[in-house]
């Protein structure tokens, strides 16, 4: 199956104003490219294509990818994205670059970057066509996220597994919205979780989160499920983790405190910095008591607590 992969290059504050964008077109996940991967991208990419040098690509700015299939639809979704970019009012105008890639390629393209790494003070990423000797008390987590998103290098998925490491407990049951390549869902289970639902609406996310619980043998206490934020899971929760964007978290917001038991922590990521606050507020407004702030680069991570 080909595929249209969408680039977006915007300012960094516009980040999330895109991501925003492709969901409600209904790509059902992003990209969101760190800024290592930024210049390397910058550095293969003819400079006309941007409109801009290369070695400026970096410079406060962003790339944000998308994946459609490649058929009639896509010229109208561009269109369409064109449209809504243009309503944004940013230091700079968001610019699209758009190709066709096979499935395979895009698949297998990126893996020449995704490396071992350690986050926290236990949890090992292993992507799984790599080698890695495990340490005295290394969690390790074998993943392909296939054409999902989320391999844990991006800033959003280490803050949650660093605060998944810190607040997981043996016998809890935690819920993960936006699972995406089930990445946070299987640290989860493997620091001690019995009962973790991974929720995410994208098919492709939901196959490749089922894959990598089973490659990393906690399928048994992980249950995927395709559906919309928490509209499809029964029952409240220990722990809820959520690595997606600002709008996204003050709506769900309500719904979380409702579905923690008391003394559960809702763990909320994906939040570009200058937005902080307003997710705080509206956390404390659904009920819930912030408490840590972590923050790596331009993104923040923070946990709430109902008390």
């Amino acid at each position: 199956m080909k595929w249209l992969e969408i680039a977006v290059l915007t300012p960094a504050e516009g980040v999330e104003a895109v991501a925003e964008i492709y969901r409600e077109l209904g790509t059902g996940g992003v990209i969101i490219e760190d800024p290592a991967v930024i210049f390397e991208y910058a550095a293969r990419t003819e400079p006309e294509e941007w409109g801009v040098p290369p070695c400026m690509i970096g410079a406060g700015m962003a790339v944000v990818k998308a994946y459609v299939p490649a058929e009639n639809g896509a010229e109208r979704f561009v269109g369409r994205l064109e449209t809504a970019l243009g309503g944004l009012v940013l230091r700079r105008r968001p610019e699209i670059s758009a190709c066709t890639v096979a499935g395979e390629d895009w698949a297998n393209a990126w893996k020449t970057y995704y490396k071992p790494m350690r986050v926290g003070k236990r949890l090992v990423i292993k992507p799984a066509w790599e080698s890695y000797a495990a340490g005295k008390g290394d969690l390790v987590i074998e993943m392909d996220p296939g054409m999902a998103f989320g391999c844990g290098t991006h800033a959003t998925t280490s803050l949650c597994l660093e605060l998944l490491e810190r607040h997981v407990r043996p016998g809890q049951t935690v819920y993960d919205i936006g699972t995406g390549s089930g990445i946070l869902a299987v640290a989860a289970a493997r620091l001690g979780a019995s009962r973790v639902v991974a929720v995410d609406i994208d098919p492709a996310a939901c196959r490749a989160a089922a894959e990598n619980t089973a490659r990393n043998a906690v399928a048994d206490r992980v249950r995927v499920i395709c559906g919309d934020m928490l509209k499809n899971v029964e029952g409240k929760a220990d722990l809820i983790v959520s690595n997606i964007i600002a709008n996204a978290i003050i709506e769900i917001a309500p719904d979380a405190a409702g579905r923690l038991l008391p003394g559960g922590i809702f763990i909320a990521s994906g939040i570009i910095r200058e937005r902080a606050a307003e997710v705080c507020a509206a956390l404390e407004t659904a009920g819930l008591t912030v408490g840590e702030h972590l923050q790596e680069g331009q993104w923040t991570a923070v946990t709430a607590k109902k008390f």
